[in-house]
């Protein structure tokens, strides 16, 4: 199946004139079948993810071959295992415990409430739009919408202009599955984003870089609409002084090479033992290419998304090299593929882009430190990250590292595994993002989760009303005794 990008624009949102009101228009018509089923039975949200996992299920190998045209070249294994696999678990776990996330909670009232009820009740939020960035189309989109599904909730989704492809097939495979007022994608450019992260949803999530997650917090402001932010930042990797050393380069490696390091959590910088950035070197040159034999012909390795993201890359590190810091390639790089082989980078100084923002990439800063307590500060220095990475097996050190940084999640001996992990909830904090999903989290994010009192037929709330007098002072003076 072909998709012609302009064709798929104009369908998704007209021209530009028109393009508030057909986005308006959208929205509007989703929030009126809200309306008129606002409490979706859990068999019926059941019936949609099903089908949601069935058509994206059944086009597996289109999506990875849309995918592939639009990277230029991304590995089927790659999307399989960093897509369809962890996509897979969420609507696995959704579907075995969302009727249980839907039930009301009990909770207590109160000694001076009894014998009054007090529940939580979730409840679907209403519309919820969703803004998915280039680099995993398939989870970033499929997987908020799993989310705000199980919540029962209608859904808007953005994807993106960089990926055409496999948007517009996206954009077909759901525009066959639902109904328009219930699940629609948007396609476009930038003006596109900008004019649905402007819309009156119920709440938006929104993933994507710390640079446009402010406008898209500002947007959503006008309309006290709110945010879900999954950003990004540098987030560090630190190897313990007593860590197994040779595991803890082949696991960053790991981390680091998947689509090409264009991984919202990808390891950033290297924290490691000083005296150690050698033998890191030697070893990831070793582990790389047992990975990516004959690099040059591999097709294992994803290409970076477009020419303006290499050159990118290719200015963060030569603006590094010139101010004194030293480049050590893994392999060749090629601007025409835009094969980019991972370049490992020693003594660069902190002034660079390459240290201030976040790579997005296959280059990897290596940051020497004599102590742990030194180790800690650089991290705490810094706008707290969207992951962490820690590598070592001393409890005492774990506890530190996990007591002592804050981060939007973390993982011990492990990279990236932390977001695949099904009951744990995934979510930046400060400038990472703010908010989470995945699993419960998810089912809550796109829930109102209503806490509601029911007062009993007998109750004692007469007596502490007006007039006040010497049995209110009495019953006061009870509630207030410590």
């Amino acid at each position: 199946m072909k998709h012609d990008l302009p064709e798929a624009v104009a369908r998704a949102s007209g021209d530009t004139a028109s393009l508030d009101t057909t986005l308006g228009e959208r929205l509007a018509a989703q929030r009126e079948a809200y309306l008129r089923a606002p409490f979706p039975a859990w068999s019926e949200r059941a019936r949609h993810l099903r089908a949601l996992r069935d058509v994206l299920f059944a086009n597996q190998d289109a999506l990875a071959d849309t995918m592939n045209a639009d990277f230029g070249q991304r590995s089927k294994a790659e999307v399989a295992l960093a897509e369809f696999v962890v996509l897979k678990q969420e609507i696995d776990s959704a579907l075995k415990h969302g009727a249980r996330w839907m039930r009301p909670q009990r909770r207590r009232a109160g000694k001076w409430l009894m014998p009054g009820r007090a529940r939580v009740v979730p409840q679907p939020i209403g519309v919820a739009g969703i803004v998915v960035p280039w680099n995993y189309p398939l989870l970033l989109g499929a997987g908020p919408l799993v989310c705000a599904l199980t919540a029962g909730c209608r859904a808007m989704i953005k994807m993106s202009e960089l990926t055409p492809r496999t948007s517009a097939l996206f954009a077909d495979l759901i525009a066959q599955t639902f109904a328009a007022d219930h699940v629609t994608v948007v396609n476009g450019d930038a003006a596109v984003g900008a004019a649905f992260t402007a819309l009156p949803f119920d709440h938006l999530l929104f993933t994507g870089s710390t640079r446009i997650g402010h406008e898209v917090m500002r947007a959503a402001a006008a309309n006290l609409t709110p945010v879900t932010l999954e950003l990004g930042g540098k987030s560090p990797a630190l190897i313990g002084e007593q860590a197994r050393f040779e595991y803890a380069v082949d696991s960053l490696l790991l981390g680091k090479t998947l689509n090409a390091g264009q991984t919202c959590i990808a390891p950033d910088y290297v924290l490691l033992p000083r005296g150690k950035e050698e033998a890191f070197i030697v070893r990831a040159h070793q582990r790389f290419n047992e990975l990516y034999p004959d690099f040059a012909r591999n097709r294992d390795y994803t290409s970076i998304i477009s020419p303006k993201h290499y050159e990118r890359l290719e200015r963060l590190a030569d603006e590094a090299q010139a101010a004194g810091a030293q480049l050590h390639a893994l392999g060749p790089r090629d601007a025409a593929t835009r094969q980019f082989a991972p370049v490992l980078v020693t003594g660069a100084p902190a002034h660079t882009q390459l240290m201030q923002e976040e790579i997005f990439g296959p280059l990897l800063p290596i940051v020497p430190y004599d102590s742990l307590d030194e180790a800690l500060r650089y991290v705490n220095a810094r706008a707290r990250p969207l992951a962490l990475y820690l590598y070592a097996d001393d409890a005492q050190t774990v506890d530190r590292v996990t007591r002592e940084t804050i981060a939007g999640g973390m993982s011990v001996n492990e990279t990236l595994m932390h977001i695949a992990a099904e009951g744990l909830p995934f979510g930046g904090v400060g400038a990472s993002g703010m908010g989470s999903y995945h699993g419960y989290e998810g089912f809550c994010t796109f829930s109102k989760m209503k806490p509601v009192f029911t007062q009993a037929r007998l109750n004692g709330r007469h007596l502490i009303a007006p007039p006040y007098g010497k049995l209110f002072n009495t019953l006061i003076r009870l509630m207030l005794k410590f």
